[in-house]
């Protein structure tokens, strides 16, 4: 028998429309709680969920936990019209579900048409009650969604940031201008650390990195784009940013432009697999064999 704590964490997640202006107009748009990204979900290892979810959007709905494993629990997995049915406009339903053995970032969104787009957020899970991290302890932490904007840090410390790929169908590049990455964990999963100066993430992938502020006080660009070889294939090329922020730094419009990272051309076949050479599962999670081939897989 899978011995799991008693404690059960219990929300509400409200989806509705919120008007949002940007540049003098003035859009809805369907968001969580009256945010977006929603909010992040914090758990332990071993906790019970109880989270109900209001529809008050003019669409159907249903709310996937993205990479959790649903043992012998499957009807709460999300999927629209495959474990369950939609949540009706004006309705409301509650997700039950357990945490067991997983550590690290995961995901939540909206599994029924393009919700996905704005009803998201990270699921973030902490070691059971009285363990620690299987590295040091970070000062700071940060969920990244590729939405996020300014990540505010101080000097010498080490700090956890938690990705997550949002994006519906592309791969991205990830880097930090001046600061390596050390991969700690993917997918609520520890691996034994290694650093690369950058990231590869598939669409629904997290990853957890150690990023260590040893750099002249400043503001650094985090920065990512799309991988897409495929020829003659339409797909939006801008390069997104965060910026990394020194306390001590001199900041705002008065002091220097972020700097920015560089990153492999979109195109750039051979540095695809680079930031996953390095996986090897950790110690504390039993690994059934040695990788000796590349692949990529895609999972919804």
């Amino acid at each position: 028998m899978q011995e799991i704590t008693r404690r059960a964490r219990r929300s509400t997640k409200t989806v509705e429309a919120t008007p949002v202006k940007r540049l003098c107009r003035t859009n809805h748009v369907i968001t969580v709680n009256g945010q977006y990204p929603g909010p992040t979900l914090e758990v332990n290892n071993g906790d019970s969920l109880v989270i109900k979810a209001v529809n008050k959007a003019k669409y159907n709905l249903t709310l996937h936990w993205h990479g959790v494993r649903q043992l012998r629990n499957g009807w709460a997995d999300g999927p629209e019209f495959v474990t369950q049915c939609p949540i009706r406009p004006g309705a409301s339903y509650t997700y039950r579900f357990t945490i067991q053995k997983q550590e690290g970032t995961l995901w939540w969104h909206a599994h029924n048409s393009w919700l996905r787009a704005t009803v998201h957020g990270a699921i973030v899970i902490r070691p059971k009650e009285g363990t620690t991290y299987p590295f040091p302890m970070p000062q700071r932490e940060f969920p990244v969604i590729i939405e996020t904007t300014i990540l505010p840090v101080a000097a010498g410390e080490t700090n956890l940031l938690r990705f997550v790929n949002a994006a519906m169908e592309n791969e991205h590049f990830i880097s930090i201008a001046g600061h390596s990455m050390t991969v700690v964990g993917i997918d609520a999963a520890y691996t034994k650390p290694y650093t690369t100066p950058y990231l590869m993430l598939a669409p629904g992938q997290t990853t957890d990195v150690l990023v260590t502020t040893n750099q002249p006080p400043g503001r650094y660009y985090l920065a990512a784009h799309v991988y897409e070889s495929g020829r003659g294939i339409p797909f939006d090329n801008t390069t997104t940013t965060a910026i990394l922020e020194y306390k001590s730094g001199a900041c705002g419009a008065g002091g220097p432009p972020p700097r920015l990272p560089v990153l492999p051309a979109f195109n750039d076949t051979p540095p695809r697999p680079h930031s996953s050479r390095g996986f090897e599962a950790s110690a504390r999670w039993i690994s059934p064999a040695r990788s000796t081939s590349t692949c990529s897989s895609l999972w919804g």
